[in-house]
């Protein structure tokens, strides 16, 4: 129903004329005299945020590939875990950051590239590969992930603490 036109580029209006109508309006469309006021804002991110951002992920990826397979295996199935617990303390509205969401799921797909890559080099077919796969995922044995392990030993500490404060108010 709008139409745009710009009066000349010398001009600085810019006017926005609705199309002829059947019936009688006394709208005559809007009229803005300064355009600056409307610009768009640049973006962000620069190329040099970019660079380093990929010069961080090229400094993971070499970490990554030093490791060993059972120990990418391990990472892998720690990680999982950690996104598990992200997702618990989502559910009970509990504090997190949601951009370790992201990461977690990049680092897990960085480690499974890895491992899939060094299956290519074995010369392990894409078949082959899943039927392995699968049999890696059935072979895990459930364990807390590292976060749990590090807040029960946090409160094993605290009770011990408040243990020991207790006996010396004792005796």
């Amino acid at each position: 129903m709008l139409g745009l036109s710009v009066a000349s580029p010398s001009s600085s209006t810019i006017s926005f004329l609705p199309k002829p109508l059947p019936f009688k309006s006394s709208f005559n469309g809007i009229q803005l005299r300064h355009p600056s006021i409307c610009s768009i804002p640049p973006t962000k991110r620069t190329a040099s945020v970019s660079v380093v951002m990929m010069a961080k992920r090229e400094q993971e990826m070499k970490e990554i590939r030093e490791k060993t397979t059972e120990q990418i295996n391990d990472e892998v199935i720690d990680l999982k875990g950690e996104l598990l617990m992200l997702r618990l303390q989502q559910s009970a509205r509990n504090e997190f950051k949601p951009s370790e969401f992201r990461r977690m799921r990049k680092m897990i797909a960085r480690m499974l590239t890895v491992k899939r890559e060094r299956e290519i080099e074995e010369g392990i077919g894409k078949r082959m590969s899943r039927k392995l796969d699968k049999k890696w995922k059935r072979s895990i044995v459930v364990r807390p992930p590292p976060s749990l392990k590090k807040l029960r030993e946090e409160e094993a500490a605290a009770e011990a603490a408040e243990a020991a404060k207790a006996e010396k108010a004792n005796t």
